[in-house]
């Protein structure tokens, strides 16, 4: 589970997180909306720990600052951020050793490496891979530790045809295995067979939060409320 109390997050005057509260409960799929400079990315950050804000989170209601929140998060963020001089497995190791993961941890691994096309790319560096093979190995650093709650950034730019089938199966998966997963985008189509839960973002503020099951009792499509949102 994610919870959102109060998040609020300036930068200098700039007002990039305006007090959002929301849940995403164990077993669902959020997906935060948006256009680019909405906020989407500051919340994202905020949970996964990596800057301060006011408020508060917790991952299963642990502060999401504290090292066992931080056991449960699996994150992938917008831009891959790889070490140059590892290698692609040597990547996947480094995760297994930092969230202390029981040695059949490989066996994992070589399922994540087969199902994104990276086994025969295990011996490359990082600095050596494209945009597209380096968010794949950021994916599969995220999942290695088999998360029960998940971030997820834009996490479909970039990637082949066979890596976002892969991805959206993965997904799928995760919600089954009861996982909190949330997506943040700005792209409705990516996401538009995934999600039980959207929360729409503007000017740093949620502006509306559904779920499928209201959108199809209310005849408004995910579409048309966005940009009737959005166009303000």
């Amino acid at each position: 589970m994610i919870h959102v109390s109060n998040l609020t997050k300036k930068y200098g005057k700039v007002l990039a997180n305006n007090d959002l509260s929301f849940l995403v409960e164990n077993g669902e799929i959020a997906v935060l909306l948006g256009p680019n400079g909405a906020g989407k990315s500051t919340a994202i950050k905020a949970i996964a720990g990596l800057i301060r804000f006011e408020g508060h989170i917790a991952i299963d209601d642990l502060d999401n600052k504290t090292l066992d929140a931080k056991r449960l998060l699996g994150y992938v963020p917008e831009m891959p951020a790889l070490y140059e001089l590892l290698t692609v497995e040597e990547h996947l190791e480094f995760m297994a050793r930092a969230y202390r993961l029981p040695d059949d941890y490989k066996q994992e691994m070589e399922k994540l490496l087969t199902r994104f096309e990276l086994d025969d790319k295990r011996k490359k560096l990082g600095s050596q891979l494209s945009k597209g093979m380096q968010q794949k190995v950021s994916l599969c650093c995220a999942l290695l530790i088999k998360p029960k709650a998940i971030l997820f950034d834009e996490p479909l730019v970039g990637l082949d045809p066979h890596a976002i089938k892969e991805l959206k199966l993965i997904i799928k998966e995760l919600k089954e295995a009861g996982c909190s997963v949330l997506i943040s985008t700005h792209m409705l189509d990516s996401v538009e067979e995934l999600w039980d839960k959207t929360l729409i973002m503007m000017n740093g503020r949620i502006e509306a939060c559904r779920t499928r099951a209201e959108f199809q009792a209310g005849g408004e499509t995910l579409e048309e409320l966005f940009f009737r949102i959005t166009s303000k």
